[in-house]
């Protein structure tokens, strides 16, 4: 595990666009082992587009990303081992079920076939889907699937861990669930980027939280401060007032 404190991830002055729409401008940001950093902003503020960026799905148009001091187009297979990742909808084989899911994305996440069935088990225990555990992935709820994306991205016990709402369609007890998970992963020492729409939620386990507008970064927020939603949305209209 990378030492507490260490820059995992850093992305400088990162942009992208789509023809004429500016999805990123300049962004710079870094992730740290140890921590758990929350990126917020409304619906369509850049947050998916910035964290799978910073995965290697889109290629930036300017500026850089390192994970590990590699691009991520060109990042050994053995790095990307350790990086774990839930972006948009959660990804499953369909005809397969939860534990044959989980069994494959432990494969996939370099653990032997011994050591993925055992992670298999044990994240179908702990993110409470043994009951499904045999049941095909197409058939589960919307709640269940977000589970086993969680539980998929967690499967190697990853040191960089970057999740896109990952609240998302769970009920109260999911979202407590998530909670601890997120405690965990910093107290074995993985960065963590989640992004939210529920500041109050994040707050509770951030220790950094970015706010990001039409794709810039536009200020942070103490997760300790007082009447955070207050704060988000004085930063977002200020900005969206300056921008021409």
């Amino acid at each position: 595990m990378t030492v507490s404190g260490a820059v995992v991830l850093q992305c400088t002055r990162a942009s992208k666009r789509y023809g004429s729409r500016r999805a990123l401008h300049e962004v710079t940001v870094d992730l740290r082992a140890g921590e758990v950093h929350a990126l917020v902003g409304l619906n369509g503020a850049g947050k998916t587009t910035l964290m799978r960026l910073m995965l290697g799905m889109i290629r930036a148009d300017e500026g850089t990303v390192t994970v590990h001091g590699h691009d991520p187009f060109t990042m050994p297979a053995r790095h990307w081992t350790k990086v774990g990742h839930l972006i948009e909808m959660p990804l499953a084989y369909p005809e397969l079920t939860v534990v044959e899911n989980l069994r494959i994305a432990g494969r996939l996440a370099g653990l032997s076939p011994t050591a993925a069935r055992t992670a298999a088990d044990r994240y179908t225990t702990e993110l409470v889907l043994t009951s499904w555990a045999h049941t095909r992935a197409r058939k589960l709820s919307l709640g269940n699937r977000q589970r086993l994306g969680l539980a998929a991205a967690l499967i190697a016990e990853p040191d960089l861990l970057i999740l896109d709402e990952p609240t998302n369609a769970l009920d109260p007890a999911g979202i407590m669930l998530v909670r601890e998970l997120l405690r965990r992963t910093r107290s074995a020492g993985a960065a963590t980027l989640v992004s939210s729409h529920h500041l109050d939620e994040v707050a509770r386990v951030a220790d950094r939280i970015t706010v990001i507008n039409e794709g810039r970064l536009i200020g942070t927020l103490a997760p300790t401060g007082i009447d955070l939603e207050r704060r988000f949305f004085e930063l977002v209209y200020a900005d969206t007032e300056a921008t021409p």
